[in-house]
């Protein structure tokens, strides 16, 4: 990866997780001439429970408005579905396997979810280890120090679907082939729907873009397709 590929990054968790999730990625990035942000969604006031998807859509929104331009937004999984809803805000969108809007939010396995999803408390090693099979073990104890709960609210308002209109940005998606929350068939549905360019990870986890043995190259193709759509991203601008 020669040249540049400047401007400012957003980048988006998934559910139970926060900006940790970005770790492998980060560095990359930020050597490549691109300034980070990776927030952690916060509940809302009145608690986890009481958290909806419009909280951490606010909370996206502002995070991204806050950043100069050109700006990169990227989500994974939950993240992906907020990055999508605040597209036309950012110069160019990268999905990774995310929660997908309706129509294709009704193909997801369907799911019952409680107030609160208590994935600290039954997180273990041994899951983390099955839920990131490609990642290394110093990698997957990390994750399984930093799971935490999260709102069935948000996640029943996303499995039940919410209307989207494509983005007016460059769109990169990428699916994982072993994702088994998000079937990548899914993922590769999005991707022609809008018109977007695809990247796939045959024998990837859901989460194993970011934090599996391939996360580098996966950054490095962002990078590289970054900078490859910027003056594309610049003109969709205007």
């Amino acid at each position: 990866m020669a040249a540049s590929a400047r401007g400012h990054a957003l980048l988006l968790h998934g559910a139970g997780g926060g900006g940790w999730e970005w770790a492998r990625w980060r560095p990359l990035l930020e050597a490549q001439g691109l300034a980070v942000a990776a927030p952690d969604l916060v509940p809302a006031a009145d608690g986890l429970e009481a958290t909806a998807l419009d909280d951490y859509l606010a909370q996206a929104r502002a995070a991204l408005s806050a950043l100069p331009g050109p700006r990169l937004l990227v989500g994974a999984s939950l993240g992906g579905l907020l990055a999508a809803a605040i597209a036309d805000a950012a110069d160019a969108l990268v999905l990774v396997n995310p929660l997908p809007p309706a129509p294709w939010a009704w193909e997801l396995p369907a799911r019952e979810w409680p107030a609160r999803v208590p994935w600290r408390q039954q997180a273990r090693l041994v899951s983390t280890r099955r839920a990131i099979p490609e990642a290394d073990p110093a990698t997957a104890l990390f994750a399984f120090r930093r799971w935490r709960d999260e709102s069935g609210q948000v996640l029943a308002q996303a499995h039940a679907g919410i209307e989207l209109a494509p983005p007016r940005r460059p769109l990169l998606c990428i699916a994982s082939g072993a994702d088994e929350d998000v079937p990548p068939a899914l993922t590769r549905a999005l991707a022609t729907a809008w018109r977007g360019d695809l990247f796939e990870l045959a024998g990837a986890s859901h989460v194993g873009p970011l934090l599996g043995r391939d996360a580098a190259v996966v950054a490095g193709r962002v990078l590289d397709w970054w900078r490859a759509c910027r003056p594309q991203a610049a003109t969709a601008r205007l």
